[in-house]
């Protein structure tokens, strides 16, 4: 790849940094001062900020790590393969005598392997499969929304093959609608990778009520997703988060951007203007339905009642209990359950 194209001027603003993330795929950047080169900008570096609670309006330059690892031209095409192994780098850049960038070598350039995870973990992940999928009506009339294809997999197999790159390979699929269908795909799929127990509400529980189900089953830190969405982002950053923050419950939220077309008018005391701001940015943070959980949440969610997790989420917020929220660039979550969305999935695959 051409590494002027992940080039970005360190007074940028974030927000710009995550719209050239999502644009280029990638999850780092190259930051300059002007033709100085400075450091290097991640999407980690973002969402530390963003957890933080700094401005999604602030230069980039404020949330630049001090060091960097970096190697120069005197060492070898093995050297910088070996530093790009251990440390599961994405690029590395070389420096020449003078401290300026002379190249960068991308992990593509190097490695055949795609998947650079350094960490791996085993933990089991519930899938709410359950629902009509009314929103892609005709199509789900016949197929469930679980089985929905996306080329060549279905789409509940594109969210368990992201967990299995993790070492996730214990679902739990809550079923109702079309249930014998699933069951039947997958008991001919005979795919041993997945580990799947099936647990069947016999009428609509909400996004949680069904998770009453699972009290003793599972006894560890668990992910709960919805059937019909896509996030192409670290899951061991969202965990490391999770962990070191003792949440209970950490959410995984897409920025999402909203551009309006007007200018906004500021006003002070007595309705006198204050500030024009011409077509601002909104910025949201987006609930994507994908969650992180603790299994004492089990117990706290009441049987046989239809009960949303965001009852529960409620529930936490009252008894000011800690609910995280995890931040994702808008394009690392895809919203598979309506038929724009879709459409657009498919032509991208």
């Amino acid at each position: 790849m051409d590494y002027t194209k992940l080039k970005i001027d360190q007074n940028r603003s974030i927000i710009s940094a995550l719209r050239m993330m999502d644009d280029l795929q990638r999850k780092l950047l190259l930051v300059f001062d002007s033709e100085s080169f400075v450091g290097l900008i991640s999407i980690g570096d973002i969402q530390r900020a963003i957890i933080r609670g700094v401005s999604l309006d602030i230069p980039i330059r404020l949330i630049l790590r001090k060091s960097i690892r970096t190697a120069t031209e005197d060492e070898s095409d093995e050297d910088i393969k070996s530093l790009m192994l251990d440390f599961r780098m994405e690029c590395l850049p070389i420096l020449d005598k003078k401290g300026n960038l002379s190249r960068v070598v991308m992990w593509e350039d190097l490695f055949t392997e795609k998947n650079i995870k350094s960490t791996m973990f085993h933990l089991p992940v519930v899938i709410m499969a359950g629902g009509k999928g009314t929103r892609l009506r005709p199509l789900t009339n016949i197929i469930p929304k679980p089985l929905i294809p996306v080329l060549k997999k279905t789409l509940m197999e594109d969210i368990m093959d992201r967990f299995l790159e993790y070492g996730c390979s214990d679902f739990f699929v809550s079923v109702n609608y079309k249930a014998d269908v699933i069951k039947h795909y997958f008991n001919s799929l005979k795919n041993s990778s997945y580990q799947i127990q099936y647990f069947e509400e016999n009428v609509p529980l909400g996004t949680a009520g069904s998770l009453t189900l699972l009290k003793g089953v599972i006894c560890s830190t668990f992910w709960v997703t919805n059937c019909d969405i896509l996030v192409n982002d670290d899951y061991s950053q969202i965990l490391n988060y999770h962990r070191s923050n003792r949440n209970e419950l950490t959410i995984v939220a897409a920025v999402k951007s909203f551009p309006l077309n007007y200018g906004v008018l500021e006003t002070k005391e007595d309705g006198l203007l204050d500030t024009i701001i011409e077509k601002p940015d909104l910025t949201f943070k987006i609930n994507t339905g994908l969650y992180l959980l603790e299994p004492h949440l089990l117990n706290e969610i009441p049987e046989n009642k239809f009960y949303h997790i965001t009852h529960l989420i409620d529930k936490l917020k009252s008894e000011n209990r800690r609910v995280g929220v995890f931040p994702i660039t808008e394009k690392s979550w895809i919203d598979v359950g309506n038929w724009t969305e879709y459409l657009n999935v498919i032509k991208q695959k």
